[in-house]
């Protein structure tokens, strides 16, 4: 499974697609110059309990790294891992 990025004038997706059905996505909207909110995540039943929605946010956080962003957790997902990971507190608006 590869994830994909697709960029919107407002935001962005992290997705997963498979014979162009997505099956995963995690999405965020652009606050600021600097700050994203990640607004929405969410994954298909076939791949529930894989650590997909995990790999996704990854993704997200590795993306505010390499460009200097701060993440708004909105999306109760991401809010609960950011309480549980103190790894990903450098990336915490």
């Amino acid at each position: 499974m590869q994830i994909q990025h697709k960029v919107y004038e407002k935001g962005g997706v992290f997705y997963i697609d498979e014979h162009q059905k997505k099956l995963a996505e995690i999405t965020y909207q652009w606050k600021s110059e600097s700050t994203i909110i990640a607004d929405h995540t969410w994954v298909d039943d076939s791949l529930k309990g894989r650590g997909v929605a995990r790999q996704l946010l990854d993704t997200l956080v590795d993306f505010a790294r390499e460009n200097n962003l701060k993440i708004i957790p909105v999306c109760s997902y991401v809010e609960v891992m950011f309480k549980r990971d103190t790894g990903l507190s450098d990336v915490i608006a």
